[in-house]
């Protein structure tokens, strides 16, 4: 065998493992999301604790935000976190599988 036959013969594999490992990722990526947004509810849970803020001029409490507003911004932090989540770990699989597939396949025709 020749050395351009080892070359491309490393080169199809390695880009079949490299096209796997990335659908893998993505794959573990979605299966995390879908078990924090169905089953463990409380897992992107953060609980800040808002401390009051002085005024710099004459030292007195300025008033925080209501409880409710608080809540608001981090239930849309939190949406658009699982939604980048999400967006990051199926561009991983549109990538990856077909680099798997067209590899994989030029692996088992040349073997």
């Amino acid at each position: 065998m020749s050395a351009i036959e080892w070359v491309k013969k490393i080169y199809i594999y390695l880009f079949s493992a490299i096209g796997l490992i990335v659908v893998i990722i993505g794959s573990v990526q979605l299966i995390n999301l879908g078990l924090k947004a169905w089953i463990f509810t409380k897992a992107d849970n953060y609980y800040n604790y808002p401390m009051p803020v002085s005024s710099p001029d004459k030292g007195q409490v300025v008033q925080q935000p209501d409880q409710k507003a608080i809540d608001e911004y981090q239930q849309n932090n939190l949406t658009s976190q699982r939604q980048r989540e999400a967006a990051n770990a199926i561009a991983m699989i549109i990538v990856g599988a077909p680099l798997f597939l067209y590899h994989w396949r030029l692996a088992r025709k040349q073997a």
